[in-house]
């Protein structure tokens, strides 16, 4: 389709160009993909019917982590169904995350004799196989235990079968 000059120059005048720019884009994703990490892990804590106050603890914390705001937090444990799941699809970011959550978890000594136990349903939230979640979780505990960094951690995590 061929516009003629006049049309063209409406167009032009009238059209409201809203572009978004590529770090509001990468902000925006990033606090989406946040939002949803935070709602999957609201569905863990809440799976048993009630929030204990130790899980309330963590999730305040992570809150603050994950830059989600207050009326996000109260709108995501409403109704954590309103974001999807979003685990990451690549392994390394699925083991930052663990990481992330380790750290947390095991620092701050929030969650008392739980730890174990929360970490699991956090690592299965995450996309990890059941049937390893418990090894995963033993080696996460060990390598914070060492005080590792994120890139030891990572290391360690993808050859701990080695």
């Amino acid at each position: 389709m061929i516009l003629k000059k006049k049309e063209y120059e409406y167009l032009c005048v009238n059209i409201n160009y809203n572009i978004m720019s590529f770090s509001d884009l990468f902000d925006s994703e990033f606090k989406t993909r946040n939002k949803g990490h935070f709602s999957a892990i609201v569905r863990v804590a809440i799976a048993d019917g009630d929030l204990s106050t130790e899980e309330k603890q963590f999730l305040d914390k992570l809150k603050t982590r994950l830059e989600i705001s207050d009326a996000e937090y109260e709108e995501i444990l409403e109704n954590p169904l309103k974001y999807p799941i979003n685990p990451p699809v690549l392994h390394t970011q699925r083991l930052e995350r663990l990481y992330d959550l380790s750290r947390m978890v095991y620092a701050d000594h929030i969650l008392g004799p739980k730890q174990k136990e929360i970490l699991i349903k956090f690592t299965l939230a995450l996309g990890f196989t059941p049937g390893n979640v418990s090894y995963i979780v033993d080696k996460a505990f060990s390598l914070l235990m060492l005080n590792v960094d994120l890139d030891t951690f990572l290391y360690e995590m993808q050859h701990m079968n080695k």
